[in-house]
């Protein structure tokens, strides 16, 4: 299972999504997500889908690694599902005993299910396609203005991103710290739900206790590099616009606009 959380890995491509300027790609799944909120229907739906598609073929990023990351949240997809099937008013579908389906609560259901998976994925095509230093360099230029109002832009963003960089480190460092207690005889998969959470215990321990010591360790590092925060920082990459970009966000705003305008319409 924790093999399957692909969140926050970059998988190295050459394709138009790994060009694109981080900031381009930010801004567009910003939108995405926007656009996913707003509209409640089939069609428009159909027509986000396909746009996501597009990017996934285009990253050429194989589709079973894509959907393997959504293993990890079955639980919540279906949970979501299942609570709004039977707790959401309207027409009377079939009748449970004290529990009423309806017919709204299973367009609901679906509706949340798609939802979820859609922004699931699309968020994840971020990180994806998107170098960790790159992803920092574009969110700190799009949050620059907020240096007027002395918010530490840099600082931020260099947060973020280390955060993303190493929730893969931390499956790997979860996934030994499993194997080593289950080598000494533990059992995680028996027992009820309790039992199950007192038998992760000696997980965590040793994972808060890694954790503290790769942030003590990369702090080091980055003061043995002088590091002080981005004033006076130089990048060794200018971040630059260009034709595909523009390229990529009009078909992009299209295909958003599209999804939006056959939700209002119908």
């Amino acid at each position: 299972m924790l093999r399957d959380i692909t969140l926050g890995q970059y998988f190295p491509g050459k394709s138009i999504a790994h060009r694109a300027d981080p900031r381009t790609k930010i801004v567009l799944v910003m939108l995405f997500i926007f656009t996913l909120f707003f509209v409640r229907s089939w069609p428009s739906y159909g027509i986000m889908a396909l746009y996501l598609a597009v990017v996934i073929a285009n990253s050429k990023i194989a589709p079973k690694l894509i959907f393997r990351g959504l293993k990890p949240l079955i639980v919540i997809i279906a949970f979501t599902g299942i609570f709004n099937l039977f707790y959401t008013p309207g027409r009377e579908l079939m009748s449970l005993g004290p529990v009423t389906v309806t017919w709204e609560g299973v367009e609901t259901a679906l509706f949340l299910i798609v939802r979820i998976v859609l922004l699931v994925i699309g968020s994840s095509m971020l990180t994806y396609t998107t170098a960790p230093i790159d992803l920092t360099d574009g969110l700190e230029r799009l949050l620059s203005p907020l240096r007027r109002v002395r918010v530490p832009v840099h600082e931020l963003a260099m947060m973020m991103s280390i955060a993303l960089r190493f929730i893969p480190t931390l499956v790997e460092e979860t996934e030994k710290i499993m194997n080593a207690q289950k080598a000494r005889g533990a059992d995680f998969e028996s027992g009820n739900l309790i039992q199950r959470g007192k038998a992760l215990v000696p997980i965590l321990v040793p994972l808060f206790v890694s954790s503290f010591r790769r942030a003590e360790e990369l702090a080091t590092a980055m003061e043995c590099r002088l590091y002080h925060g981005g004033e006076g920082r130089t990048r060794m990459r200018q971040l630059k616009l260009t034709g595909a970009d523009a390229a990529a966000a009009a078909v992009s705003l299209v295909m958003f606009a599209a999804a939006a305008a056959v939700h209002l319409l119908g």
